[in-house]
This record gives structure tokens, C-alpha cells and sequence, in this order.
């Protein structure tokens, strides 16, 4: 019995041995591109790490902001920048957590991400800031706009999270989800297998672009690297999204906030009209355009159609 239990810690030593070396051989071989250059930019010392930017251009601030995943990062607005940044001084940041930033290994919060975003508005931008923002992290904006009016202007707002998935509370389920992802080996395990270039391209064709061919190589490069840079560590921002820990109430919010406020939304998002009533039937002063043939990311599939809006609204 005594030789076979030895024999047993043996064998799952060693499996769990040459789990440890393939992670690390997985994240190190997906950022042997360096495609996303950190020296290409500025960086933010904040409270919790570091935050990567990038500022060009001058005129009245635009604060470009991604989605929330660990494949995210400013590049999302890659196409629009520079032709932003004729008529604005423009600010892409990576989000804790995402691309060329820190990763530390925490609990995510939307609150968090609130005080980020108000903080780097305070203390880089400093001056009343015209925001554009994607998917989740509409959420923080909208919170941060309601907690600091005086550090905003107008607001774009890029397919936003519906107001009932906002809602979802942390459950028993989704607690063990994130227990589980943050585990040493088994959770790096899974995150490879849930950030591998399949599975982002999967999520591209299937998700963010309405013609799978709009997809360039490149982009699945960056994508690929920015979930696997800081040795993986985008597990954190991963397992706390997974675990509901992102969510908020922002009814109220969107109730009360006086700001200009402009949906744009992929007409090929299921349920994005509706999602966008949501928004209107708590905030009349909204308004709302679609963007045809896209899904998810329109920056990325119609970028000229896109920054005829931003230029429209914030004209």
C-alpha cells in the first residue's frame, strides 16, 4: 500500500513538474514577436502597478479606452489614432491587467478599474476629458462619470454591456471558476487553453467581427501576446471576470449622469438595439446609431464609418 502511494505522488509530481515547464514554455514562446513595443509609449505609476499609454496628437483630450480581457489592449484602436489626433490630443491606455500594463495578482473590481480611470484623467490628462470606450468597460465609465462629473465631457460608448448581465451577482459557481483559474499550475493550465490562438481566433470570428476576413494576422499576433505578456498573469483579470467580480449596478448612474452620451453598436451584435433601449429608456438624452456589417470591435472591421461618429459627436 505504502509503495503504492509513494509511487502515486511520484507519477503526479512529475506530471505536475512538466505541466509547470510546458506553461512556461507556452507563455514565454507567445511573446517571442514583441509586437506590442513598451518602450513605444509613457507609463502611469500607479497605486496597484504600472499603466502603459500611449499620447499623440494635439487639440481637446480623447481618452481611448479597450474592452476588458486579458487579449485586449489599446491597440483595439490601432486604426483610429493617428487620424484622431489631428483634432485631439489622444490618450490610449491599457487597462490594468491588459497588454503592456502591470498584472498584478489581485482581485479585479469594476471599482478599481473607476478609480483608474478618474485617477489618470486627475493626474496625466488633467483637464476635462472626451472619452470612447468598448464593451465591459463602458461600466467603469459610467461609474467614474457619476462620481466625477467634473472630469468629463462627452462620452462614446462602443457596443455596452447589457444592464441585466451588469447585475449578476458573484454566485457559488462563479467563485469556484476563479478559485480555480488562479490555482499555481492547474489554473495556468487552463488560462493557456482559454487564451490560445485558437480560441482568440475563434472569439474574432465568432464575436468581435461580423466578416471573419476583415481579420489580419497581426492583429491575432497582438491579441495572442498582450494575454500572455507578464508571464501569463492576465489569469487574475480572467478569473475575477469569470467570478463576476466586475459587475455593477450602474442604473442610477446612467439615470443621473448629465454628460452627452453616444452608443455606437455592431448591427450584427445580438440583442445590441435592445441593449441599447436599455440604456436610452434610462437616459432619453442618449443617442444612438448602428454601424453596419460589424459585430463587437467596428474600430478594428469599419474604421472610417467609426471615426466619422466620434468626429460628428464630438464636433
Amino acid at each position: 500500500m505504502k509503495h503504492k502511494i509513494k509511487n502515486s505522488v511520484i507519477v503526479t509530481s512529475t506530471a505536475l513538474f512538466f505541466t509547470h515547464l510546458m506553461n512556461k514554455f507556452l507563455s514565454a514562446t507567445a511573446v517571442t514577436k514583441n509586437l506590442l513595443k513598451s518602450h513605444m509609449g509613457h507609463r502611469f505609476s500607479w497605486r496597484f502597478g504600472d499603466v502603459f499609454y500611449s499620447k499623440t496628437g494635439s487639440g481637446s483630450p480623447l481618452l481611448l479606452i479597450h474592452d476588458l480581457d486579458p487579449a485586449s489592449s489599446s491597440y483595439e484602436w490601432n486604426e483610429l489614432i493617428q487620424k484622431l489626433s489631428k483634432k485631439h490630443t489622444v490618450y490610449a491606455i491599457d487597462l490594468l491587467g491588459c497588454g503592456r500594463s502591470d498584472k498584478p495578482s489581485m482581485t479585479y473590481t469594476n471599482y478599481l478599474y473607476v478609480q483608474l480611470i478618474s485617477d489618470f484623467i486627475q493626474q496625466v490628462i488633467g483637464s476635462e476629458t472626451n472619452v470612447a470606450v468598448t464593451g465591459l468597460s463602458s461600466s467603469f465609465l459610467i461609474m467614474a462619470c457619476y462620481s466625477n462629473p467634473s472630469l468629463f465631457d462627452k462620452i462614446i460608448i462602443i457596443n455596452p454591456e447589457s444592464i441585466a448581465s451588469l447585475n449578476i451577482i458573484p454566485t457559488k459557481k462563479s467563485k469556484i471558476a476563479k478559485f480555480i483559474l488562479e490555482l499555481p499550475i492547474i489554473g495556468n493550465t487552463v488560462y493557456h487553453i482559454l487564451t490560445s490562438k485558437k480560441k482568440i481566433e475563434y472569439a474574432f470570428t465568432e464575436e468581435y467581427l461580423f466578416n471573419p476576413f476583415h481579420l489580419q494576422t497581426k492583429c491575432l499576433d497582438i491579441y495572442y501576446e498582450s494575454a500572455h505578456l507578464g508571464q501569463s498573469n492576465g489569469k487574475f483579470l480572467l478569473s475575477s471576470k469569470k467570478g463576476l467580480f466586475l459587475n455593477v449596478n450602474i442604473c442610477k448612474a446612467l439615470h443621473e449622469i448629465n454628460n452627452s452620451i453616444f452608443i455606437l453598436y455592431g448591427d450584427h451584435v445580438s440583442n445590441a438595439s435592445s441593449i441599447a433601449e436599455q440604456y436610452v429608456k434610462l437616459n432619453p438624452a442618449i443617442e444612438v446609431v448602428s454601424i453596419a456589417n460589424t459585430k463587437q470591435l467596428p474600430q478594428i472591421e469599419a474604421p472610417d464609418q467609426v471615426l466619422e461618429y466620434i468626429h460628428l459627436f464630438l464636433s
